[in-house]
């Protein structure tokens, strides 16, 4: 009979070749077996003859823990418990506890499902694109409009909590708006100007996200203007409705051509058009009382940048009285000196004396309205001028007595302008001042003041 030992392993002999010749099967009957989707509870096929328990339980994506009744070998016998648990990123539905019943049925189905987030909000002027949509472990990457910036994580994960990991993004508008500027302007200006125009074409701005701007300051003058002499920048900002900038600059050069500056000459005036040596400017000039010009009276400055003419001078006024005729006399003062010719029959002549002491102590004024005093003393033959030091012919002073129609045998004086008129006669004493406040209402007279004025030359005695 052999040895005790083997005794409970040969009785059980029988019952294993019994198991290993069971054909497979879909279940049992009175099971309450039936096909399942893969998602669902599964059972094993190998049936038991005769065996009071439930099919095995096999769930796809989660796993099983099962506890006999009463610590028993099978886990699937009548009251047996199994507990289901899903895999990370898959959730329960149905059940987390089976039990096999006594109709040898589970008591309720269960699926493990793919665990799904809420789905992402559209960043406004982007998108996202996400792979495996919005299950567990799917990601999906934002992405923004051209001219638009991605504010917070590009990249988000559907995770095992249901929530997308980070923060949504959001396309902003970052990039400042475009806008060119022209390329540097530069003029020179016409003859006799200091300014030139210029005009451009008013730059436009693009902007990158929703070509929207919303406002364009420009800083300097707008085109059309006319610019002075030198460089100036002229600047466009554009904005757009993020408020982002764009900026484009350039520069207007303007050039005036010019000869260089003159000088008055000593003795005299100079007085100049536009800015005094820019191309097509003139400068006049003109000497102070007993000076006469030498030289050009008037020099312009050329595109050559040179000044036309000869510099001038002023020189001591050299009165000729060694000329024949009275007329020729005269032509020697005409626009330069004014005439106050003083005729008297004798020199012991009581108004003589006393008028020639008054001018004499007005000598600066005088000089200051360009009067020269021209003396006729006498009577035929032995009648004679004289103009300060310098005597004149008797045939000369008499010509001129002739001429401006003076009497030989009283005291007169006669008051000749730069043109030669004839313009009061005196024939009693008269002030200094009075003969000024009269010359000073001739229109010439006038001119010069304004240069004496700015000159700075008074008389001061």
């Amino acid at each position: 009979m052999g040895s005790p030992a083997l005794r409970p392993a040969l009785l059980l002999l029988p019952l294993l070749l019994l198991l290993l010749r069971v054909p497979p099967s879909r279940g049992f009957p009175g099971s309450g077996d039936s096909p399942l989707e893969d998602d669902e509870v599964g059972y094993s096929h190998t049936r038991y003859k005769d065996a009071p328990w439930c099919s095995p339980i096999k769930v796809k994506y989660g796993d099983v823990y099962c506890r006999a009744p009463q610590g028993g070998y099978y886990k699937t016998a009548l009251g047996t418990r199994c507990d289901i648990r899903c895999r990370k990123g898959y959730e329960l539905h149905g059940s987390s506890q089976l039990i096999c019943q006594s109709n040898k049925r589970w008591s309720d189905k269960v699926i493990c499902k793919q665990k799904r987030c809420p789905t992402l909000a559209m960043p406004a002027n982007g998108g996202f694109k996400c792979v495996d949509g919005a299950y567990f472990n799917s990601r999906c990457e934002y992405y923004c409009s051209p001219g638009y910036t991605l504010k917070g994580e590009r990249t988000v994960t559907c995770m095992d909590n249901k929530a997308w990991s980070g923060r949504p993004a959001s396309c902003v508008d970052m990039e400042p708006p475009r806008i060119k500027c022209p390329s540097v302007k530069e003029r020179i200006a016409e003859p006799n100007k200091l300014t030139v125009r210029v005009s451009w074409e008013t730059p436009e701005g693009r902007d990158t996200a929703d070509g929207i701007l919303t406002d364009v300051i420009l800083k300097g003058l707008p085109p059309g203007s006319h610019f002075p002499e030198g460089d100036h920048k002229i600047q466009y900002t554009v904005y757009d409705r993020a408020e982002n900038k764009g900026t484009c600059k350039f520069r207007v050069k303007v050039r005036v051509r010019r000869c260089g500056k003159l000088n008055a000459p000593e003795n005299g005036y100079m007085k100049c058009s536009s800015d005094g040596d820019n191309y097509g400017a003139t400068c006049e000039f003109s000497c102070i009382g007993g000076y006469e010009l030498q030289g050009s009276p008037a020099r312009v400055c050329q595109s050559n940048l040179a000044w036309s003419g000869a510099e001038p001078t002023c020189a001591a006024m050299n009165v000729n009285v060694g000329v024949r005729t009275a007329a020729a006399l005269l032509d020697q003062f005409y626009e330069k000196r004014r005439l106050l010719i003083v005729s008297t029959p004798t020199a012991r002549n009581l108004l003589y004396r006393l008028q020639l002491g008054m001018l004499q102590q007005a000598q600066c004024g005088l000089d200051l309205r360009h009067i020269t005093v021209v003396e006729l003393v006498g009577v035929f033959p032995t009648l004679i001028g004289r103009i300060g030091a310098k005597i004149m012919p008797p045939a000369l002073a008499l010509q001129l007595r002739l001429l401006l129609r003076i009497p030989l045998y009283s005291f007169s004086m006669v008051l000749v302008d730069k043109h030669g008129m004839d313009k009061e006669r005196y024939v009693s004493l008269v002030t200094p001042v009075a003969l000024f406040n009269l010359i000073d209402t001739f229109p010439l007279r006038k001119e010069e003041m304004v240069l004496q004025a700015e000159m700075g030359q008074t008389c001061n005695t």
